[in-house]
């Protein structure tokens, strides 16, 4: 195997159903020098030094190469770039409007006090499950789940819900393409569900404007602070990328979290048993099978030296989060699931000043849909293992997820 090899084996979709043993052959090159540009970082350490590292760039602009084997971004709209596509200063400016609105220290309780409501999402998801003799759990309840959250956190009207959802679902679907399927007409489809969100957000946003509520969209339109108030295309593209990335990866952690959980079924009847366990559950998940496997967005703004390698200005760089996961210079066993895990401190959320910003909501829906799926599917089992797995091998997770059941406890 050539070290050019990897990274096409690892972007292959033959591999996507367990891409480990790959990781394990590029860690012996902590930085990878692909043959078509990119340079690839697979330890924990060196990883997590260049997260925080001020001279690697977010911004696409900052790139004099290009390279990639079918990598899907995580996020990509016709609106101007988000937070996470930028640099500081402006990043700053941005995230931090954004946090005032989404959590501490302005609005510390908002997704506290969330709890009862993504319960009572749950538990309509679980009892609309209906044949227990084939569940479909991306279909039935990892995919509707996140993004009625997400509807509810901007304030969607309950009657709007079902078309925010047909939009969501065709600008999820452009992240994940299908082989064989026509690129033309995928394009307009998308591109027609893009403006379509676009032209009802901003209606929405103009709304809040005029009359603003108890929601998340209200307070970005309306917040003021020391960096002043969102633009309406800054509150756009905000809300885009809550609902591309904050959907896309919770979907992931859920159905990974459950896939999981059915290859281990005694972690499966202590959950059951002890609810407490889905705190320290899904940080162990985040680092085991963490919903974003690698970061191909970075770019160098100086040459950076890491473990010898000098990577030049410009350069591509690829941050492959799910590797380090299971670096053993960092993790003991790290191959090993283990809700008891002490040392926890995982790549999973990425880190630094890009640090996923929706990581306490995702945190929240994982553990409440984990822990009522194990109190209420009675003797769960898998009917296919591995399941079909999407296409990306950025945001990885199984395309379906079918398993059997028993019944469905109340």
């Amino acid at each position: 195997m050539t070290q050019a090899s990897l990274l096409r084996q690892i972007t292959d979709y033959a591999n996507r159903a367990d891409p480990y043993p790959l990781y394990k052959e590029l860690r012996r090159t902590p930085v990878l020098r692909d043959e078509d540009g990119p340079y690839l970082v697979s330890t924990y350490w060196e990883i997590q030094s260049l997260l925080h590292d001020p001279r690697t760039s977010s911004d696409a602009r900052n790139l004099a190469t290009t390279g990639g084997y079918g990598a899907t971004p995580l996020e990509e709209t016709s609106l101007p770039p988000s937070f996470i596509r930028l640099d500081p200063p402006e990043h700053d400016r941005l995230r931090r409007m954004a946090m005032r609105s989404f959590g501490p220290p302005h609005t510390p309780r908002r997704i506290h006090d969330m709890r009862d409501a993504l319960h009572a999402i749950v538990t309509d998801l679980i009892d609309g499950l209906g044949n227990t003799d084939r569940i479909d759990l991306v279909e039935q309840f990892s995919y509707p789940f996140p993004v009625t959250v997400i509807c509810r956190l901007l304030g969607v009207p309950r009657e709007d819900e079902a078309h925010f959802r047909t939009w969501a679902d065709i600008i999820a679907a452009s992240l994940d393409p299908v082989p064989g399927e026509d690129p033309t007409e995928r394009d307009r489809t998308t591109q027609q569900a893009r403006n379509e969100l676009g032209m009802y957000l901003a209606g929405l946003v103009e709304e809040r404007r005029r009359k603003p509520g108890e929601d998340m969209l209200s307070e970005l339109v309306t917040g003021k602070g020391p960096d002043g108030t969102m633009t309406t295309m800054e509150v756009l593209s905000t809300s885009v990328l809550l609902l591309i990335a904050g959907h896309e990866t919770t979907v992931n952690l859920i159905t990974n979290g459950m896939l999981t959980l059915m290859r281990h079924p005694e972690v499966l009847q202590r959950l059951r048993n002890e609810p407490g366990l889905a705190v320290p559950l899904v940080e162990e998940l985040l680092r085991y099978e963490p919903p974003v496997q690698l970061i191909p967005q970075r770019t160098t703004i100086a040459d950076i030296e890491v473990s010898g390698v000098t990577i030049p200005k410009g350069a591509s760089l690829w941050l492959v989060l799910a590797s380090g996961n299971r670096d053993p210079e960092r993790f003991t066993d790290p191959d090993r699931f283990d809700p008891d895990r002490k040392d926890i401190q995982h790549l999973g959320f990425g880190s630094g000043i890009h640090a996923c910003f929706g990581a306490p909501l995702a945190r929240l829906e994982a553990q409440i849909a984990l822990t009522e799926l194990a109190r209420r599917l009675d003797n769960p089992r898998l009917l296919e293992d591995p399941p079909p797995y999407r296409q990306s091998a950025v945001l990885r997770g199984p395309r379906h997820l079918h398993f059997a059941c028993d019944g469905i406890r109340p």
